[in-house]
């Protein structure tokens, strides 16, 4: 664990400094929050009949978060494209969330041009580049600078993206969000960033981080925090180049488990971590514990965490800084850079070329 505790040696590998990207998830939540004030939305958004999400890979996070932890409230249908077209339903009464954090994503773009043809409702959340000039052409939107983005990673910028999409959710009245909601979040935001980070040596995110060396790792929640099992999941895949995927309990309680048994290497190259919460329903706490055992039976390693935080919006922000620092712990481990991603500039250079 060594590395992990050796803030000269993690700045050597951590060339983009997305350490501080982590750290500064509170500023950015607040900058966004300040600048969100300034959004006007016409009265008819207000009517929406359901909502579509456009965005890819990191831009398209804030949304599962929302639609896991709000599931119980929102008051329309919300689906995420990520594709380069939107559901045929989309018309007048859609609303439509043009999420690109660098502002010039292809398939966000097409969508975009779609929606526009289908006269839905169209609202941008960006930083700049083709979406931002979309802004400054009249469509309602938040352009948010990336100074509490030191690494410039969209993944690494979740702060604005999912205060920015909430800000929307609240303005269009699908959601009730306000002044303490914020403090739930920057509260539990500058506790866990504590808990999780280089100053304490031994901490949780660090202990699992070790158990990471040669596996690949399934990610497993239920609930509140289904969104938040996904958000690690693409956060393990980037920042630690590691194969990692994420699963719904109870849905994986019907398929997955009867995968564990074969290839026989499964014990020797598979970790299962399950975010367990109180605040689940009472079958889906029963399902956590038979699940456990099944992994038991098939020595599957299997690490269980506990979420502590009061509120479902407080429990997803306790699990976006554990999965934040054990992407990064992990990479350090392996002695990768954490923000270059090299297989996804070499896909998107050669799509240029065809």
């Amino acid at each position: 664990m060594s590395i992990l505790n050796n803030l000269n040696e993690i700045k050597k590998l951590d060339s983009q400094n997305m350490l501080g990207s982590i750290e500064l998830l509170g500023a950015q939540v607040k900058q966004i929050w300040e600048e969100g004030k300034k959004l006007k939305l016409p009265i008819s958004y207000k009517k929406v009949k359901n909502v579509v999400v456009a965005g890819m890979g990191g831009s398209n996070l804030p949304a599962r978060i929302i639609k896991s932890v709000f599931r119980q409230e929102l008051k329309v249908p919300v689906e995420i494209s990520n594709d380069y077209l939107l559901p045929e339903y989309v018309n007048k009464d859609t609303l439509v969330i043009l999420s690109s954090y660098s502002g010039s994503t292809e398939e966000v773009l097409v969508m975009a041009k779609e929606a526009a043809k289908k006269k839905a409702k169209i609202v941008v959340v960006t930083s700049g580049k083709y979406l931002a000039k979309m802004v400054k052409a009249g469509i309602p939107g938040l352009v948010f600078a990336t100074n509490n983005n030191p690494c410039s990673s969209p993944r690494m910028g979740l702060g604005y993206a999912i205060l920015g999409q909430l800000i929307i959710f609240k303005n269009c009245g699908l959601i009730k969000f306000g002044d303490k909601d914020l403090q739930t979040i920057l509260k539990t935001i500058e506790k866990y960033t504590n808990l999780y980070g280089i100053e304490t040596k031994d901490n949780l995110a660090k202990r699992v981080s070790l158990l990471l060396k040669n596996k690949a790792v399934i990610f497993m929640a239920g609930e509140h925090l289904v969104g938040s099992a996904h958000v690690v999941a693409n956060q393990m895949n980037e920042n630690n180049k590691r194969l990692a995927v994420s699963f719904a309990i109870p849905e994986l309680n019907h398929h997955l488990l009867e995968g564990m048994k074969l290839p026989a290497s499964n014990p020797k190259n598979i970790l299962t971590v399950i975010f367990n919460s109180d605040l689940y329903d009472k079958r889906i706490v029963k399902r956590v514990e038979v699940t456990r055992n099944i992994l038991a039976q098939n020595n599957i390693a299997n690490v269980e965490y506990l979420l502590a935080e009061a509120t479902r919006l407080g429990q997803a922000f306790e699990a976006l800084i554990f999965s934040s620092y054990l992407s990064f712990y992990g990479a350090m481990l392996e002695g990768l850079d954490p923000t270059a991603i090299p297989y996804v500039d070499f896909f998107k250079e050669q799509l240029k070329k065809k």
